[in-house]
């Protein structure tokens, strides 16, 4: 039995149905961005404070906390919403596997900083280039695939913030955590509560 080959047309309306479907996935899944925000401004305001008040750079330990929390709770709010939405097309698998490639590409980061760490070597500001630009280039691919601009605008500011924050690091400028924590607080905001609470509201409207 011959098989049936699909038209251009059929073949759009295909690609475009997966998109709406992920699309309508994502819309309404704005919790999972409002965790990693507010998460990391907890934590970010955290250190700030207390590096401030006691100067003790023992408090930069805090940073953990966002990977450790985020990688416990992320899972679960996944799990919750896949077990609501159903089946995923392969959309959702694009966007799932942009962002396990970010979780990877933080593990292995964090890791050759412990290694420069242990020779006595200062690497750590090398980490905010993880949040500040693979997520926020995550964030604008995910933005893409489901035409969201929200994420797109979202990530396109952190991403400004990241280069900004590279080229400080290559020149050697020193991050002040009285200037640099509220940037780093503000590009946040920018890509993940706001576009969280709009994805949330969205979902409202469309009830």
């Amino acid at each position: 039995m011959e098989e049936k080959k699909m038209t251009e047309r059929e073949s759009l309306e295909l690609i475009t149905a997966m998109i709406t479907r992920t699309r309508q996935r994502y819309i309404g899944d704005g919790n999972i961005l409002l965790m990693w925000g507010y998460l990391t401004m907890i934590v970010t305001a955290l250190v700030w404070i207390m590096l401030i008040t006691t100067h003790n750079p023992a408090w930069n330990l805090l940073w953990f906390a966002i990977g450790i929390v985020g990688g416990i709770a992320s899972p679960i709010l996944r799990k919750k919403s896949d077990l609501k939405n159903g089946v995923k097309s392969y959309s959702d698998k694009i966007t799932s596997q942009i962002w396990t490639t970010v979780g990877l590409a933080s593990v292995v980061a964090t890791l050759f900083c412990v290694g420069f760490a242990l020779k006595g070597l200062n690497p750590w500001a090398m980490m905010f280039t993880i949040p500040l630009i693979i997520v926020p280039m995550a964030e604008i691919a995910q933005g893409i695939i489901v035409k969201e601009k929200s994420l797109i605008a979202g990530g396109s500011i952190g991403l400004c913030v990241g280069l900004f924050t590279f080229c400080c690091i290559v020149c050697n400028v020193r991050l002040l955590i009285n200037w640099f924590l509220p940037l780093f607080m503000v590009a946040f905001i920018c890509m993940m509560i706001i576009p969280g609470h709009i994805i949330n509201r969205k979902a409202r409207l469309q009830r």
